[in-house]
C-alpha cells in the first residue's frame, strides 16, 4: 500500500495573525491526540492540496515536524473559507499505536447489477462512505470497501451493510440493516394524448354554434313575452 508523508513547521503566530501566513501559501494547523499536547504549526497549502486529494481523511500519514521523527496522524478537520474556495485550516490528529481509532471509508462499487443491464433498472446508492473503527494497523491494509454489484439481479435485491467484507478487526458503525444499494425501476409519466387541431377546431365550432342556437331561443322567448304583454295592453 502506498505511504503518504508531508512535512510541517511549528509557529508563534496566532489569532489574526494568521492572515499574514496564508498570504505565504502556508495553511495554519494544530496537531492534537491523546496524551499529548497541542502543537501550532504551518504546513504549505500546494502540499496539502495535493496530499489531501489523495488521502482525504481515511489514510494515516506521516507527519515530520521540523527535522523530527515523523508521527501517524489522520487529517481530522478542515475548515473551508467559502468566499474565497480556501482552506483556512486544518486538524491533525496524531495517531497511538495500539488504540483504536474511527475514520470514514469510501465505498466503492464494482461489478454488474443483472437488474440494471437486462432490466434497465437504475442503481440507487445510499452510502458513498461508512464510518469504521479499528486499530491503526488494520486501516493501513485497506484502500476502500468494495461492494459487489453482481448480485443485485431483481428489482427485490438489496446489499446491506452486513453483506460488506471488511479485515478482521474492523467494525463498522452503521446499523447492519441498513441499506448500501439497490435497484429500482424507473417510472414511465403518463403523456396526455393531444388531439390534432382539427379535432380541437371542431369543438371550438359546435361550441360556438351552441351558443348562437341558445341566443336565437332566448331572442325568441324574449319577442313571445314582448307580444303577449303588447297584447294584454290592448285587452284592458
Amino acid at each position: 500500500m502506498a505511504t503518504f508523508a508531508i512535512k510541517a513547521r511549528t509557529r508563534e503566530i496566532k489569532g489574526k495573525k494568521v492572515k499574514k501566513l496564508r498570504e505565504q501559501d502556508l495553511i495554519p494547523a494544530v496537531l492534537y491526540g491523546h496524551g499529548i499536547e497541542n502543537q501550532n504549526l504551518t504546513v504549505n497549502s500546494l502540499e496539502f492540496k495535493k496530499l489531501f486529494d489523495q488521502t482525504g481523511e481515511s489514510k494515516l500519514i506521516d507527519l515530520q515536524i521540523n527535522d523530527k521523527k515523523p508521527v501517524k496522524i489522520l487529517i481530522h478537520d478542515i475548515q473551508f473559507n467559502p468566499l474565497k474556495n480556501e482552506i483556512d485550516h486544518i486538524d491533525f490528529y496524531q495517531i497511538k499505536e495500539g488504540e483504536k481509532i474511527t475514520t470514514e471509508i469510501e465505498l466503492e462499487f464494482v461489478g454488474e447489477s443483472p437488474a440494471v443491464k437486462e432490466l434497465a433498472g437504475v442503481l440507487v446508492k445510499n452510502y458513498d462512505a461508512v464510518e469504521i473503527e479499528c486499530l491503526p494497523s488494520d486501516l493501513e491494509k485497506m484502500d476502500k470497501i468494495e461492494v459487489d454489484l453482481s448480485g443485485l439481479k431483481t428489482f427485490e435485491d438489496t446489499i446491506h451493510i452486513k453483506d460488506l467484507k471488511v479485515p478482521s478487526g474492523v467494525k463498522i458503525m452503521v446499523e447492519p440493516e441498513e441499506v448500501v444499494a439497490l435497484i429500482t425501476q424507473i417510472q414511465e409519466e403518463k403523456i396526455e394524448e393531444i388531439k390534432p387541431i382539427e379535432e380541437v377546431e371542431g369543438v371550438v365550432k359546435e361550441g360556438e354554434a351552441g351558443a348562437a342556437e341558445g341566443e336565437g331561443e332566448q331572442a325568441k322567448e324574449k319577442k313571445a313575452t314582448s307580444a303577449e304583454t303588447s297584447a294584454a295592453k290592448e285587452k284592458k
